[in-house]
């Protein structure tokens, strides 16, 4: 009775093993989808408008510099600087205007020929549609050429998988205080 027992308990363990095993999806590392799979719908075209207050000046400045090389202080572009920021965003070039959202990251002096910033931050928008949503931006910014271009590089809530640029001027910039307003139209591809 108890080989019997132990015979079937043998022969029912393996017809469950082999039926998980052949029924057991293997683990797949990445897949094609279609973008309605995850509720996307038709790409869209954005283009936003704002301005970038840059403040390294009084009490409460929204640029930090948090780190330099040893010879930051006498390179002619201030090469190693990095600063953190948090920057308003607001719709017209004055400080009082509405505030639309902030830019907050990083930036580094990356050059030791020009004046030429790594852009690393995310425009984090408060307002309107886009609120709660962000873009982030990662490229060069030749601050003292009349008109940049930097890249968008994604973004998340209403600008999750966005791409496009932002179409940089500098507005206005105090060379005692360092403190400059630049104005920003981003373009963006998003769903």
């Amino acid at each position: 009775m108890a080989k019997i027992f132990s015979s079937t308990l043998l022969i029912s363990f393996s017809i469950f093993f082999f039926s998980t095993y052949i029924k057991a999806e293997t683990p797949v590392f990445s897949r094609n989808l279609s973008p309605s799979s995850l509720g996307l719908k038709r790409e869209k075209l954005s283009h936003l408008h704002f301005y970038f207050h840059d403040i390294l000046s009084g009490p409460k400045p929204s640029a930090v510099r948090v780190a330099q090389a040893a010879m930051t202080n006498t390179s002619s572009t201030s090469f190693g600087a990095v600063s953190v920021i948090d920057d308003a965003l607001t719709m017209l070039p004055d400080n009082s205007s509405k505030v639309v959202g902030r830019a907050q990251g990083i930036y580094a002096s990356a050059s030791q020929s020009e004046f030429g910033l790594l852009m690393v931050l995310n425009f984090a928008f408060i307002e309107g549609e886009y609120n709660g949503s962000t873009l982030s931006v990662l490229g060069r910014n030749t601050i003292l050429s009349t008109v940049r271009e930097l890249p968008i590089v994604g973004g998340s809530g209403v600008f999750r998988f966005a791409r496009g640029y932002a179409h940089v001027k500098t507005y206005t910039f105090d060379t005692k205080t360092g403190d400059a307003v630049v104005e920003y139209n981003v373009y963006a591809f998003h769903y």
